[in-house]
């Protein structure tokens, strides 16, 4: 098939419209709606419904753009290795992880990475939802559990666990609880236990939510969770990797706290050499050795 015609579909087919995938192409409306008739009769096939709000793939044409979209992701990887041989680290580099993790950990360490690589273009993207690295949804991933997809490279980063927090003043105005009883007289924050995260937080909201608790606040993200706590509404449910940044955080109940999770780093087998993602890794990296071992002197302190 020309791909130069099949260029066009994928860009009709992203777009939903001739227009609109023309002003991406730079090129006419009807440029583009003869090269699209022209796909369609050398495969003998319809690939679009025509409505008046815009172009539907048809089923034929679903299995086009598949197929479509799965060169332009080789492609892109293609050229970002040709773009590694070079000596500078610099270009685009998509990082996954969690909301949690990436507002509350990673971004706010990244300056570091910058200033050693100012001409790294980080997309950050924050879900809890898995995204397909070998289909290249994304370079890199940062994630609280073993990534299952094959073909990954895998390092183990840390161990985190869900613990109980709250502010001096909080605890100042209330009192310190001593047991799980004592809640009757707090707030308990966190996230909802059907909100997705990980499953080892899930399981310590659930089983906090079985004493006598009045008076909760459940937010969908542990940012939200963080800010409450902060702004001195109750006790929080909160990973342990927060306490670096916000040493004034108060841990209650140290007996109460969820089982491990494990942080796991992974990018694709055919990013082994890309110096980006080496120097993402080296990063994190050393930025989770540094926080290790500052927790370690502080437990032996």
């Amino acid at each position: 098939m020309d791909w130069d015609k099949l260029r066009i579909f994928h860009a009709v087919a992203e777009k939903g419209s001739l227009t609109h995938a023309g002003d991406v192409l730079h090129l006419s409306q009807s440029a583009v709606s003869r090269q699209i008739r022209a796909l369609e009769e050398s495969l003998n096939v319809t690939l679009f419904h025509r409505h008046a709000r815009g172009l539907i793939l048809t089923e034929q044409g679903e299995l086009l753009f598949d197929a479509t979209q799965a060169m332009v992701k080789r492609l892109d990887a293609t050229a970002a290795r040709i773009r590694d041989s070079e000596d500078e680290v610099f270009g685009e580099l998509r990082v996954t992880t969690t909301m949690g993790f990436g507002t509350l950990w990673l971004a706010p360490r990244l300056a570091r990475l910058y200033e050693k690589y100012p001409a790294l273009k980080i997309d950050l993207m924050l879900e809890e939802r898995v995204l397909d690295l070998p289909m290249r949804e994304a370079d890199v991933a940062i994630r609280m559990k073993e990534p299952s997809q094959a073909d990954l490279i895998r390092k183990r980063l840390m161990n985190i666990r869900m613990q109980l927090f709250a502010t001096p003043e909080y605890l100042a105005k209330h009192g310190t609880p001593e047991t799980m009883d004592d809640f009757s007289s707090h707030r308990l924050i966190s996230q909802h236990a059907g909100t997705p995260q990980v499953a080892a937080g899930a399981l310590l909201v659930q089983d906090l939510m079985t004493h006598d608790i009045p008076s909760t606040l459940t937010v969908n993200n542990y940012f939200g969770v963080l800010q409450a706590v902060l702004n001195h509404l109750g006790i929080g449910v909160l990973p342990d990797y927060l306490t670096d940044d916000f040493p004034n955080l108060v841990r209650v109940l140290p007996d109460v706290e969820s089982a491990e999770v494990p942080v796991f780093l992974a990018y694709p087998e055919e990013l082994r050499h890309s110096k980006r993602v080496a120097a993402f890794r080296d990063f994190v990296t050393e930025e989770i050795m540094t926080f290790r071992r500052r927790h370690a002197e502080e437990a032996a302190a």
